[in-house]
């Protein structure tokens, strides 16, 4: 069984999309290979998205925000956008998705929190849908 490769796009790779890598680092560890991206980078991660990942013990600070274009020629399985509309480009996939996951950069922390789990449950079911087709193809 091979690992299907995720990106997960956002605009400035430093909130939505990084905790999604870090939830498929997480979760999928044996069916996923994850990586994050943004149309148009920030080059840091959000202080909150790294505070927020803490306090589940996962450290974010060893995550780099990257372009979109690092992954132009990259074989993909499944390209996730988290709401960023027009502002994310398109990258050749397998699988699409969009989830409209607004952006907690401006949210005070409580809510912050709410949008860290939403993608946190996004994930698994990702994960589980891969484990599910993974299962099928073998039969």
């Amino acid at each position: 069984m091979r690992s299907r490769n995720i990106l997960f796009v956002c605009i400035e790779n430093s909130n939505r999309s990084q905790m999604a890598e870090a939830f498929a680092n997480i979760h999928g560890k044996k069916v996923v290979n994850s990586y994050s991206a943004g149309s148009n980078p920030s080059g840091i991660i959000n202080p909150k998205a790294i505070e927020a990942m803490k306090t589940i013990g996962y450290d974010l600070t060893l995550h780099k925000s990257k372009t979109v274009d690092e992954f132009r020629n990259v074989d993909l399985d499944y390209v996730i956008t988290m709401g960023c509309g027009d502002a994310c480009p398109f990258i050749r996939a397998k699988h699409r998705e969009d989830w409209d996951i607004p952006d907690p950069r401006n949210f005070p922390v409580k809510n912050f929190i709410i949008i860290r789990d939403l993608i946190e449950r996004k994930v698994k079911q990702l994960i589980t849908k891969i484990e599910n087709e993974n299962a099928n193809n073998k039969r």
